[in-house]
């Protein structure tokens, strides 16, 4: 079985396991992103929608799982519906992405971190926190990797953003840990790019620096780092030695079977020797290929590489990308057939080369490399993944179902006897009756049931008494056939088939009252057949007049109208920004936890006693009310009039106040904005300056104006000279009556110690 050979660490959540380079920086003008913009959709300055002559992806995703959709300026799609795209603002999208790779056992996933301290940054630093909670909500993995292309004042700033920011997520219980410290990425330093211009010294410090915070640095570097040639600048191999992990990028570098074996030969072998006598752990990228320059050959191109880094015995591999769909390298789920790509745009499908391909095939491919990696699979060069999985016209309706029962003997759950693994069984602990019983999760008239037991020879004949039962309800049943004494023989693969004449049930249970083999029951499978009751597939209506009944800072308090159903609604789910955050059984609730000053939209699903749900009632809108002494402002998108340097306004809501904005010189009036996020009624504002005595005493005359929309302002405090003192720590108060504003702005006439609007801190309270 394949194994990490010599690996300088032990398994963690780099080493030995998949981790998956997410970018999130895709936005939509409208979906509330602080950029608002066609972010990295389109060129343009990404103020014009994505069509064939303004765009900068190359592959088109598949939307049927995204709750939210924007309309592009591309031609419908060929089947004729709108060509739409999603946005990684929507929480919806960031959790279900992190959705499809808990379901493909994908184990890490690395957030991309570009320079924050531009117009990009609010929004970079929601993602970070959209991502935390996907994670977390999934049981993923995560950890930041910070991209450093054209971040020319990285060596200081980067230190700031994860002391300030960032390091705030080291908390999250799937923040990803190797050897007991949090990862993080650096990604960029050696590239002979001009957009990586950085010398050795100030890398070596930045990576010495983020080792001496305890953390465990991953080094995403170039493809011929060893040798400092081609992609890598010379005189780098310190930098690239001090690193804990080295993962040389790809992308760009091979595009076929055969340049992955030669990238095998001269560079994957020798670099993993380098790593193995330094103690560092290697971690080669797996690409999918382009799918629109056809590089893919249905998954053969990407297995080829899984084999190749796991055979020279790579301590984990990095899939380039998840989400790439400016290259074309994305994993996640993507258009499978030209029906779903939009017309004359050019753009390929999955089956660009005649072959079926699924929408989710290279997240399953993925999977499967994953386990190869771990041992789970044999190492081997062919390609163990089917293209496009064919429906079972006559499933088992019981496989990875809810399954209960009487007892267990440990270690033998009852769980293995719905797993599709015949290998695996449950035992009931010894003693008679025992039952086991499945929850279909719908109604369904069952025709048959299928019971196996490990069909190895070992497994000798025997005779287990089974009666079958079925309930609609989990409380009453029904007999629907014996009890009966059943003979698994191992000669026949140890399988009983019962047919059920007529029965319709949800819990099926099968009752054990002996076993000449073994004094317990035993099952390795589980297995029902049937078809789903016509009636029972009809959802309930949708819950109307979704009202707000109270709210507080940190909890909303809800109610709606009754749902109906032709089986009986059992219940409701509450959604908040797309995700379940309650199920109650009846029709109000109150959800807590959240953060003060902050806008929500809720919406109630339904749900009746075969499963089916509704379609979600018409959203809520609701801004939780303002925790007294909370700066409204702190991390919030903000506009200015001009800046000086690289002092933009966001520096004025960071928290920081040893960081400042600054308006253009010898130019007045100017002014700086603050977006709330949604209308609050505020009536304290705080001004700061940096608090060195080196910023002498001076007067800055400015106004305050308010705005519900942004466009149009009224005056909250008139214009008046206000008097920054350093002895008096640089700070002003501004106090006046309640008003309710969303958009918070300065208007700046004058500063008598330096010809520009200046500021440290912009602070909004309630009072």
């Amino acid at each position: 079985m394949a194994g990490a050979a010599n690996a300088a660490s032990p398994p963690g959540d780099v080493v030995g396991k998949i981790t998956v380079g997410y970018q999130g920086w895709f936005a939509c003008k409208g979906d509330g992103a602080p950029i608002n913009a066609w972010w990295h959709w389109s060129g343009n300055n990404n103020q014009v929608p994505p069509s064939p002559g303004n765009n900068t992806i190359v592959a088109w995703p598949d939307m049927r799982e995204y709750t939210n959709s924007y309309v592009t300026a591309y031609s419908n799609l060929n089947n004729g519906q709108p060509a739409t795209l999603f946005s990684s603002w929507d929480q919806q999208t960031v959790d279900t992405h992190f959705r499809w790779m808990r379901e493909n056992t994908i184990d890490t996933a690395a957030l991309q971190r570009f320079n924050p301290n531009g117009a990009e940054g609010p929004t970079r630093d929601a993602m970070a926190q959209k991502v935390r909670q996907a994670a977390e909500a999934n049981t993923v993995k995560w950890y930041v990797m910070y991209d450093l292309t054209d971040w020319l004042n990285m060596q200081s700033e980067v230190k700031t953003d994860w002391l300030t920011k960032m390091s705030a997520h080291v908390a999250s219980p799937m923040y990803a840990k190797q050897n007991g410290k949090p990862v993080v990425g650096l990604w960029g330093f050696g590239f002979s790019e001009p957009s990586r211009p950085f010398a050795p010294g100030p890398c070596l410090d930045v990576v010495n620096w983020f080792k001496a915070q305890g953390c465990y640095v991953m080094g995403g570097v170039p493809t011929h780092w060893r040798q400092g040639i081609n992609d890598s600048r010379p005189g780098f191999i310190d930098v690239y030695n001090a690193y804990d992990m080295i993962s040389p990028w790809m992308v760009g570098r091979i595009r076929n079977v055969g340049e992955a074996d030669n990238h095998y030969t001269n560079l994957l072998v020798p670099d993993q020797a380098h790593c193995n006598a330094r103690g560092i752990d290697y971690q080669p990228c797996v690409l999918p290929g382009e799918v629109t320059a056809r590089h893919r050959a249905h998954g053969d191109f990407m297995w080829r590489q899984f084999y190749n880094v796991i055979r020279a015995g790579c301590q984990g591999i990095y899939i380039s990308m998840f989400d790439e769909f400016n290259e074309g390298n994305q994993i996640a789920k993507t258009a499978e057939t030209l029906a779903t790509v939009p017309a004359n745009s050019g753009l390929l499908a999955l089956d660009e080369d005649g072959t079926a391909c699924s929408s989710d095939y290279y997240l399953r491919l993925t999977g499967d490399g994953g386990r190869m990696l771990k041992g789970q699979i044999a190492l081997t060069p062919v390609r163990p993944t089917v293209p496009m999985i064919i429906v079972d016209p006559n499933p088992n309706l019981a496989r990875g179902k809810s399954v209960t029962a009487s007892s267990t003997n440990p270690g033998y759950p009852p769980s293995n006897a719905v797993d599709g693994n015949a290998g695996s069984y449950w035992e009931s602990l010894n003693g008679f009756p025992q039952w086991i019983q499945v929850d279909l999760g719908s109604t369904a008239n069952i025709g048959r049931v299928v019971l196996k037991l490990p069909p190895q020879p070992a497994w000798g004949t025997r005779n287990q008494t089974i009666q079958v039962q079925g309930s609609t309800n989990g409380t009453t049943y029904t007999n629907f056939a014996g009890p009966t004494a059943f003979t698994f023989n191992a000669a026949t693969g140890n399988m009983v088939t019962i047919n059920i004449p007529s029965g319709t049930a949800r819990y099926v249970r099968l009752n054990f009252s002996g076993n000449t083999g073994w004094p317990a029951a035993q099952l390795a499978e589980f297995e029902v057949y049937g078809t789903t009751v016509i009636g029972e597939n009809e959802p309930p209506t949708v819950p109307g007049n979704l009202t707000l009944t109270g709210k507080t800072a940190t909890s909303v308090s809800l109610s709606w109208s009754a749902s109906t159903d032709n089986v009986g609604v059992v219940g409701y789910e509450v959604r908040q920004n797309g995700t379940a955050v309650a199920s109650p059984t009846g029709t109000s609730t109150t959800i807590t936890g959240l953060t003060p000053a902050t806008a929500y939209s809720f919406t109630v699903v339904a749900r009746d006693a075969a499963g089916n749900t509704s379609q979600p009632s018409s959203p809520l809108n609701v801004t939780t009310d303002a925790a007294p002494n909370v700066n409204l402002a702190r991390g919030k998108p903000t506009a200015e009039s001009s800046h000086t340097q690289n002092l933009g306004s966001g520096n004025a809501v960071d928290g920081d106040a040893g960081s400042y904005w600054e308006s253009a010189n010898n130019v007045f009036p100017q002014w700086i904005q603050v977006d709330l996020g949604a209308a609050i009624t505020v009536g304290r504002i705080v001004l700061k300056l940096p608090p060195p005595s080196a910023w002498q005493t001076r007067t800055q005359t400015l106004s305050v104006q308010g705005s519900t929309n942004g466009s149009s302002f009224s005056t909250i405090v008139g214009s008046a000279g206000y008097v920054f003192n350093p002895t008096t720590g640089n700070t002003v108060t501004i106090t006046f009556a309640g008003t309710s504003t969303r958009y918070v702005r300065l208007n700046i006439t004058g500063n008598t110690g330096w010809p520009a609007g200046q500021l440290s801190e912009f602070e909004v309270y309630q009072s």
